[in-house]
């Protein structure tokens, strides 16, 4: 048996970022060979990962990666805003995203396969991760633009992304309809993008509501449809007010601008992933009933 010094577990701890007893047992059972040790820590990460699998993840990072003609905004959670800043998960969030741009995956399942710059595959380098934070991490959600247009990317902090192709304008004049885009979650560019079933959806429930009025057939309808009109303003980036120049709506702004949107992508970290709350005032009274 090869003796297990202090300065081989530090080593290895310094490896792998795991704990001081994890790796001096895998020395142990690897009769002090380093490269097995490691080895059986990676194997051992798996099993730890999948324990995890089931925890809500609803904190994290959004990031993203622009190269030449393709970009990619990426969402990354974990459990906690604390893991979320750690350097490992934000360096991991980051090799996602480049991922996302070199290997072109068609969902997030095979960009778990695509190989990272540094050899190992995405899925590999999530659990590695996961096994020194100890906490949940999941790839998310990603959207890839490969165009010929141009690509702006604008992130609020590290909690709101969001990526658009445009044709013509500055750099700076799309990256002001990027901040607008953040701040004003547009559903899509224009009206004709919104699906008909919810442009009828509301156009009944405004009828529904004008006909309560007494108002005759003609003025209900004409109630109905610009409360339509008004409510495809409010959802539609070009009919939006603009948040830097609310006199002037986005789609106003970027004719000025000689540009135009083709599509965006946006992404808030977490957003509709439902958070479990915790009561600890009820959790330490029914302990104190023990």
């Amino acid at each position: 048996m090869a003796a297990i010094t202090a300065k081989m577990v530090a080593d290895l701890r310094a490896a792998t970022g795991l704990g001081m007893m994890e790796c001096k047992k895998a020395l142990v059972e690897a009769d002090g060979d380093m490269e097995k040790a490691e080895e059986i820590l990676r194997i051992k990460s798996g099993a730890k990962a999948g324990k995890l699998a089931g925890r809500t993840a609803a904190e994290g990072v959004i990031t993203s990666v622009v190269e030449g003609n393709v970009g990619a905004v990426v969402e990354i959670n974990c459990e906690t805003d604390f893991v979320a800043k750690d350097e490992s998960f934000l360096a991991f969030a980051k090799a996602a995203a480049q991922a996302v741009v070199s290997g072109n995956p068609a969902d997030v399942a095979a960009l778990g396969d695509v190989k990272t710059a540094d050899g190992q595959t995405v899925e590999e380098m999530r659990k590695a991760v996961i096994a020194k934070l100890g906490e949940n991490i999941s790839v998310r959600r990603f959207e890839r633009f490969e165009t010929a247009n141009g690509i702006v990317t604008y992130m609020h902090g590290a909690k709101i992304g969001v990526m658009v192709e445009h044709k013509g304008g500055d750099e700076q004049a799309i990256r002001q309809v990027a901040m607008h885009i953040a701040a004003s979650k547009p559903q899509s560019v224009s009206k004709d993008e919104i699906p008909a079933e919810v442009i009828e959806k509301e156009r009944h429930i405004y009828t529904e509501q004008a006909k309560e009025s007494g108002k005759p057939a003609d003025i209900v309808a004409k109630m109905v449809e610009g409360r339509v009109n008004k409510f495809l303003a409010e959802v539609t980036l070009l009919g939006q007010a603009f948040v830097i120049n609310p006199d002037q709506t986005v789609e106003k702004f970027l004719k000025e601008q000689n540009a135009e949107v083709v599509r965006f992508a946006a992404f808030h970290v977490g957003e509709g992933i439902e958070k479990k709350v915790v009561d600890y005032a009820a959790e330490v009274a029914a302990a104190a009933k023990v």
